[in-house]
């Protein structure tokens, strides 16, 4: 009786997965008012191909999106892209909006899990508000960030905006997005913390 088996070039041209890093946020990361290609994870992408590095991108990120529309997409693309990485930039709707910290924390907190749950690496990325929203506010917010990342020990980017905030010359007419100049600085603050998660 003769059994099969698979030969050696069969087995070698089976596909190998190409591990990716979903970019899971809002304008801030969608590019808007920008050219896609000119958006950070368009620019993370290329700079990954140029280092040679396996990892591809998925930029997932919609203008105007709560953490609230962040948990009710994430599943499909977690189950459609699975990661290994997830980086993920929500909450700036939700403070913007003067929405609940609390609930924001806990809609963060369920997608860190839902993240992990699947092997995926977790990279949170915090925002800040303008003063103008009140200081109890605004510190709660910004410290959401820090509690969250110490508590589900995942890595953390404090601010995206962090080199350029207070220069207006750094955001388009609205004064709430970055310019395409400034996507490279925003790249560079993500980059110091990804990179050591890459593996």
């Amino acid at each position: 009786m003769c059994v099969l088996t698979p030969s050696t070039s069969a087995l070698a041209a089976e596909p190998v997965a190409t591990p990716t890093i979903l970019v899971f946020g809002d304008s801030l990361s969608a590019g808007y008012g920008l050219a896609r290609e000119q958006a950070w994870p368009s620019l993370l992408g290329s700079r990954l191909k140029d280092s040679g590095s396996a990892y591809a991108v998925v930029n997932a990120s919609v203008s105007g999106e709560t953490t609230a529309g962040g948990l009710s997409r994430l599943p499909l693309a977690l189950q459609q892209h699975k990661p290994t990485i997830v980086i993920i930039e929500l909450g700036a709707n939700d403070g913007l909006r003067g929405l609940p910290i609390a609930a924001m924390r806990t809609n963060l907190t369920t997608m860190i899990n839902a993240s992990k749950a699947i092997g995926a690496r977790v990279l949170l990325i915090g925002m800040r508000l303008p003063p103008n929203y009140g200081p109890d506010y605004t510190t709660q917010f910004a410290e959401s960030y820090t509690l969250l990342a110490k508590q589900k020990q995942t890595a953390l980017v404090p601010f995206l905006f962090e080199g350029f905030a207070g220069n207006p010359d750094a955001f388009q007419a609205d004064h709430l997005h970055p310019t395409a100049a400034s996507q490279t600085i925003m790249l560079n603050t993500v980059w110091q913390k990804l990179k050591p998660m890459l593996r």
